[in-house]
């Protein structure tokens, strides 16, 4: 049955570990510079110049001299967005950057924050990155997507990218647009992941990093090339219910239609209310039995129609999903679990995570159970960032087209042996 001050921090102990399960590590990254190296500093600090310090300064002790060759920016729009980029830039002139505003943020450093600050910095010799941005995303996505491909590609000298990274708009455009369009540009089963641009304080506007620049409806990209190892696990802890349904009509994220009747008669043949609630999400089914979720955004009683956070296809097969906070919890663990058996070299050397801005939505004072128990999992420090997102970016599983989720954790583990 369905159941619904300004304290600089300075944590100088991210040096970079060496990662394994249940085996003491023998080898130190500082001592192999064409191994992957990361690099993460985290500030909660709400001064924006003292904030932007706090994670430099960090990076800079973990480096240990090597200069980083590319990084990802997570912070929350409470900050002079510019006045971070500046910083870094100053720091690292030549560094290939992306990032974007979020709705919170998690590292190895402050585990789960809110209105802080959290950079991610990649060295390695073998390992090729390169950033690259598309403008204007809501006008043309193919266009847009085409042009951040475009550029972040002629960057690289094998132009033979193996990963995409991806910070994209969330509110002016669809999700499924942009990934649309990236996979265009980069092969239908390429792998990209990511996470649309969150913001905490003001959902009119999400706000897209690109070396100095602060943007709005963008698609900022890193391409990764060369000596690079990787793998991901996703889970949301939802699970299906009732029976099957098929949406028979449908635009875009808007369902008018399932099972020929409207669309929030099957809602309410379930939940027994016509108000709805992020906390069920709809299962979209692929030919494989694979899944991914859709979250119900708002109800028109006048015609019956849902409006859902991302698209949803005419004619695919649903079910109506529900979940505990333990279920939610645990899928965290779930999706670290499924990238660690699928990596294939010998250890990774940092962890990204992107999770939904619903999750914490509905875990309230839980929140931070959720990095813990993934954080919990290692035997030694692993360096890894992360943020709540709009929408979650991934493949369901190896080899398979990359998909727009709602309410679901991604775990994506990169290393160089």
């Amino acid at each position: 049955m369905l159941q619904p001050n300004r304290q600089a921090i300075l944590l100088f102990d991210i040096v970079l570990y060496t990662y394994t399960v249940g085996v003491p590590a023998t080898t130190s990254h500082s001592r192999n510079p064409s191994m992957l190296k990361v690099a993460v500093g985290h500030s909660n600090d709400p001064d924006s110049e003292s904030a932007i310090d706090i994670v430099v300064e960090q990076c800079r002790s973990s480096l240990e001299g090597v200069a980083p060759k590319a990084g990802i920016l997570f912070a929350s729009s409470d900050f002079d967005l510019e006045v971070l980029l500046q910083r870094i830039h100053q720091t690292w002139d030549n560094l290939e950057l992306i990032g974007c505003s979020t709705n919170g943020e998690i590292s190895s450093v402050m585990a789960f924050q809110q209105d802080s600050a959290m950079l991610v910095l990649f060295c390695g010799d073998t390992v090729e990155i390169a950033a690259g941005v598309g403008r204007n995303v809501s006008k043309d996505p193919v266009a847009a997507t085409r042009e951040a491909i475009d550029k972040a590609r002629s960057k690289l000298n094998s132009r033979d990218p193996k990963l995409c990274l991806v910070t994209p708009e969330s509110l002016t455009t669809s999700g499924v647009s942009i990934i649309d369009g990236l996979s265009r540009e980069l092969g239908e089963n390429f792998p990209i992941f990511g996470g649309a641009a969150g913001n905490a304080s003001n959902q009119a506007q999400t706000f897209q990093f690109f070396n100095t620049e602060v943007l709005s409806d963008a698609v900022p990209v890193l391409l990764f090339a060369g000596n690079i190892h990787f793998s991901h696990g996703i889970a949301c802890g939802w699970n299906p219910l009732g029976n099957q349904s098929r949406v028979t009509r449908s635009q875009k994220n808007r369902v008018e239609t399932i099972d020929d009747r409207p669309a929030i008669d099957f809602y309410e043949y379930y939940l027994g209310t016509r108000t709805h609630s992020v906390e069920y999400p709809i299962a979209i089914f692929e030919a494989d039995g694979n899944f991914y979720l859709r979250a119900p955004q708002s109800w028109d009683e006048e015609d019956g129609s849902i409006t859902f956070f991302a698209d949803v296809p005419e004619n695919a097969t649903i079910q109506i999903t529900e979940a505990s906070r333990d279920n939610i919890l645990a899928a965290a663990e779930e999706s670290l679990d499924r990238a660690l058996e699928s990596y294939p070299g010998e250890q990774p050397e940092a962890a990204l995570f992107f999770t939904c801005a619903f999750r914490k939505y509905i875990l309230g004072t839980r929140t931070k159970e959720e990095y813990e128990l993934v954080r919990d999992r290692f035997t030694q420090s692993l360096p890894s960032g992360g943020f709540y997102t709009n929408g979650e970016i991934s493949p369901i599983a190896p080899g398979t087209p990359t998909r727009f989720h709602n309410e679901t954790f991604v775990t994506l583990l990169l290393g160089s042996q």
